[in-house]
């Protein structure tokens, strides 16, 4: 789907519909994910390989002209895991050798990319000793798979399309918007960033849409920006990822604010009447003069440090009895839009939600909106995300008032974000909203 250049865009209208060039779905759901259209079902092995898994039939012939070259590689290895970037290299090298080369990915009615069209980063990378060493790494996956394979590309070549796959790469998202895949699109790769971007990529399956979050004058590339990073993020920590793994270093109006970096590190006000964003690097709060005492400055810089180095440290599961200590210690130093505090909230609310505590779930939620709001922005998925989420443990919890409240915040976002065909709303949204109305009736 290619929207006409010169029609004015709409918040919620969508750009661009886009299929993957190539995709790999990772490796830690290959068993519980089908490896053709991604979905969460029961899958059955490959026969052959005894590594890729299909919901059924057709998913397996539609996948098995790509896979039919691909399978005594990943056979050849098994049972070993092959690592997700070089599984995706191997297929876009098989593609490449299979005419992808010529295959276009247009983003308007007339233009379009090819797979040489987008940037490599080539000269970057060659001094860049980090890619390097996983490049050598998955090199040497890559010859172990493939063996003496005539597609197998030269040094150069395979640079090539490494820095084409990292720096053009997107995750495939579910509708929690978790990564399940790793893709290459080519049109979308037209698409530059910023930490306030008025666009935003979301997911049907494999199926990338290109979302307007903002009116937008006409189908102008050059003014339609998505998010590469987190934006949870400060502004030095979001310039840092972009020039570490994208090679530029953002100049948008978020990142050279420097009340940004203040309010996202800020401490609260000894007064506790007063609500502004505190820097304890100076003597008194610049709203109400309230001095800052040695305490409190010593006391913010050791919480500060304590909750950085235990939220490292849970970046795969993390632990409610440890966010609750942090919380606790937070309260009295943090502001509450401080992006630290708002990172534990969050871990802290996934937390209760895996263990099944409902309230404290819902408290941690509520808590959440404010922050999310500020720095997702008022029309971001993971802001849709929460809203359904936070509705959801109402229903169960039976605030009904609340949950329909909070299903028709999430709604209005989400139709935005997501478009109001996605499967995410006509298939769990809208019937639990409909419910909660129709339970509150009764």
């Amino acid at each position: 789907m290619k929207m006409k250049p010169n029609k004015a865009i709409k918040r919620g209208d969508r750009i661009l519909t886009e299929k993957p060039f190539a995709y790999v779905l990772k490796s830690q759901f290959r068993k519980e994910r089908c490896d053709n259209c991604l979905s969460s079902t029961k899958v059955m092995k490959c026969s052959n390989c005894h590594y890729v898994y299909y919901c059924n039939r057709a998913c397996q012939m539609e996948a098995w002209p790509l896979h039919k070259i691909e399978c005594p590689f990943l056979k050849r290895i098994y049972p070993r895991t092959v690592p997700d970037a070089a599984r995706i290299l191997c297929r876009i090298i098989i593609k490449l050798n299979n005419g992808g080369d010529m295959e276009k990915g247009y983003y308007t009615e007339t233009c379009f990319r090819k797979f040489r069209d987008l940037m490599s980063h080539y000269q970057e990378i060659k001094h860049d000793p980090r890619r390097l060493e996983h490049l050598e790494s998955l090199h040497a996956i890559l010859s172990e798979m493939m063996q003496d394979s005539a597609i197998v590309p030269n040094e150069a070549e395979l640079l090539t399309i490494y820095g084409r796959l990292i720096t053009n790469g997107f995750n495939i998202l579910d509708a929690e918007m978790n990564s399940i895949a790793t893709a290459i699109f080519l049109g979308v790769s037209v698409t530059d960033h910023s930490c306030k971007p008025n666009a935003v990529a979301t997911f049907e399956g494999t199926t990338l849409h290109i979302q307007a979050i903002e009116d937008i004058e006409c189908l102008d590339w050059s003014k339609i920006f998505i998010s590469y990073i987190d934006l949870l993020n400060t502004p030095e920590q979001r310039r840092k990822d972009l020039k570490d793994n994208y090679y530029f270093l953002c100049i948008c109006s978020k990142c050279i604010d420097s009340q940004e970096s203040l309010e996202m590190e800020s401490a609260c006000c000894p007064n506790r009447k007063c609500k502004a964003c505190v820097d304890v690097k100076l003597t008194n709060c610049s709203a109400c003069g309230t001095g800052i005492s040695p305490r409190h400055r010593n006391g913010f810089n050791e919480v500060m440090e304590l909750t950085k180095l235990q939220l490292g440290s849970m970046k795969e599961v993390a632990y409610l009895d440890v966010c609750k200590v942090l919380l606790n210690k937070q309260e009295e130093f943090m502001h509450p839009l401080n992006v630290w505090y708002i990172k534990t909230l969050d871990a802290a609310f996934e937390a209760a939600i895996d263990v099944g505590k409902w309230p404290e779930a819902m408290n941690y939620g509520k808590k959440l909106l404010p922050g999310f709001r500020k720095y997702h922005g008022d029309w971001n998925p993971l802001l849709g995300l929460l809203y359904l989420k936070l509705a959801k443990i109402q229903h169960h919890e039976s605030y009904l008032k609340e949950c329909i409240e909070n299903f028709q915040e999430a709604r209005k976002i989400l139709e935005v974000t997501h478009g109001r065909d996605h499967s995410l709303i006509q298939n769990q949204l809208k019937p639990l909203l409909l419910q909660a109305i129709a339970e509150s009736t009764a």
